[in-house]
This record gives C-alpha cells, structure tokens and sequence, in this order.
C-alpha cells in the first residue's frame, strides 16, 4: 500500500475552523481562571483574616467549573447549526 493511499483528507469549513478555535480559547481562559481562584483561594487560607475571602474565591472557582460545560454545549450547537444533521455529532474535543 503505497504512503498516498494511508493519507486522511479531512475537510473542515473555514467557520467551522474559526468556531472551534474561539470556543477552545474562551474554555482554556476559564480553565486558567478557575487554577487562579483556587491557588489564590488556598493562599489566603493560611491566614484567619482572609478566610471569608478565600471561601468566596472557592466559590467563583467552582461557579466557573459548572460554567465548562455550558461552553461545550454552546459550542456544540453553534456548530450544528452550520453542519447538515448528518454530520454532526462530533464531541470528541473537550473543550
């Protein structure tokens, strides 16, 4: 079998592509967020003072992890909308 032949041509519209790469970047921005309130959340429990603060920091963190599937729901139907009903049922990223 010759190497031409094993080749996979995938053909992606360009939206597609352009969708896919915002919502990838607004998920790993969220991600980021949520290593952010949690390290700075866990900081500020070595200290009495900053208890309440930290909690609350634990909370938003945990408001943006229940946020991470919402943006893989908005993503999903954003792109079904631009597929036939056919093609779509691609959620293998997870992002």
């Amino acid at each position: 079998m010759s190497e031409s032949s094993r080749d996979i041509h995938l053909r992606i519209g360009r939206e597609e592509l352009v969708i896919r790469q915002r919502y990838q970047v607004i998920s790993i921005a969220n991600d980021v967020l949520i290593g952010a309130w949690f390290l700075i959340g866990s900081f500020m429990f070595f200290s009495d003072a900053l208890m309440t603060t930290g909690t609350w920091l634990f909370v938003i963190g945990s408001v943006e992890m229940l946020i991470r599937p919402v943006i893989r729901l908005i993503r999903h139907l954003h792109l079904q909308r631009l597929r036939s009903p056919v093609a779509a049922g691609d959620d293998s990223f997870d992002y």
